[in-house]
């Protein structure tokens, strides 16, 4: 049995964390996994891991990203906890190095895939020769040029370069055409598509995802204070936590939406479920967004998804006018009249809403996994 390494900066709450783990429970029905952890953020992975994937921690639990700490100590002009949590970061990030590093040096696996830009470099530089080296690329650059280049310069030692949605395939395949390292569009998933389906006859509006600015929160708070002053049976669930929780609960406050908006902060499956399964329309307000998983997740319990055109992974997902709209310009006008279709049109919202779960089965485990052991045996992809 062939043993396969992912490299990862935690097993926490995140986007990455939780394709990390799909894929390290996908591959472990057929491949020997591990998972090789920086940092050990909570006693276990957050997210639920097969038992016959191995997790090893690089670091101890002392060794975690001081970020927060540091902005605290800089905003109270204190020199001495400045220096000092100064000092604690530089020596995170060299733990991060060498752990990371002496781990790539001494992996006797045969396949090592990495889940970060810095990771793709050191795999590069210090993975055996004889070792399947790939990158797999979360984020769209969302025409960030500085940060595309660092991406491109990082996997030109890696055998292949896996990417979530054909747009970004394209992108760096143009760009990495003269190297040596294949590009691949290998799209994230859902474990099954759910045995429930939402009935769509809630008025209830819908968003999921973390509260920081790249996704829109005010936004969709302002479109939404703008729809509910002609829909005001129709409420909205947001689900997520993050660090713009505090000023959406002001904003919410501010416009007496309290009855009307919930912030249910982070849930687990089981609730988020429950949620889905009570709401009729998904909406999605990020400025970027490199695939968009909670669209599918949507879709797979049969809702219709409306999104902006900015958050790039959307667009390989929803067809406009088929599953769901996709809304350009970021025109918050536009996003209310095609909520207002929706909520105005049970026939259309219930003929989109089965469009949108059966366009997300090529997404489901049992779909995608096939394309990942393609390329762990690479032979398949050998021209």
């Amino acid at each position: 049995m062939k043993k396969v390494s992912i490299l990862s900066l935690h097993l926490g709450y995140g986007g990455i964390e939780k394709s990390v783990v799909a894929l390290a429970n996908m591959l472990s029905s057929k491949y020997d996994v591990e998972i090789a952890c920086c940092y050990q953020l909570y006693e276990k992975s957050v997210f639920p891991l097969d038992q016959k994937v191995k997790v090893q921690y690089l670091n101890d639990q002392t060794i975690i990203p001081n970020k927060s700490s540091f902005q605290e100590a800089l905003h109270s002009r204190n020199i001495i906890k400045i220096i000092k949590e100064g000092f604690f970061a530089v020596k995170v990030l060299y733990f991060r190095k060498k752990s990371i590093v002496d781990y790539i040096k001494k992996c006797d696996s045969d396949i090592i895939i990495s889940t970060r830009d810095i990771f793709n470099t050191w795999l590069g530089s210090y993975g055996k020769k004889g070792v399947l080296k790939i990158g797999w690329e979360h984020n769209h650059f969302h025409n960030n040029l500085k940060y595309a280049n660092k991406v491109v310069s990082s996997v030109l030692k890696l055998d292949y370069f896996v990417l979530v949605s054909e747009e970004l395939k394209k992108y760096y395949e143009e760009r990495l055409k003269n190297t040596s390292c294949t590009c691949i569009t290998i799209p994230n998933c859902i474990e099954l598509l759910p045995e429930k389906v939402s009935k769509l006859n809630d008025k209830r509006l819908l968003s999921v995802g973390r509260l920081s600015s790249e996704k829109g929160y005010m936004d969709l708070l302002r479109i939404y204070n703008s729809f509910q002053k002609k829909n005001k049976d129709w409420v909205l669930d947001i689900v997520g936590d993050g660090v713009e929780k505090s000023e959406l609960e002001r904003y919410i406050q501010d416009h007496h939406l309290e009855e009307k908006v919930t912030l249910h902060g982070f849930q687990g499956k089981d609730v988020i479920e429950k949620i889905m399964l009570s709401s009729s329309i998904y909406l999605m307000s990020s400025y970027t967004e490199s695939f968009g998983i909670v669209l599918i997740e949507a879709m797979s319990y049969g809702i219709p998804c409306i999104a902006f055109d900015s958050a790039e992974g959307a667009r390989d997902i929803i067809k406009d006018g088929v599953n769901g709209y996709l809304i350009s310009n970021r025109n918050d006008e536009e996003m209310i009249q095609k909520i207002e279709k929706l909520v105005c049109d049970d026939s259309l919202r219930i003929k989109m809403g089965k469009e949108a779960r059966s366009s997300v089965k090529k997404y489901t485990s049992d779909v995608v996994k096939e394309e990942w052991f393609k390329l762990l045996e690479k032979s398949d992809y050998d021209e």
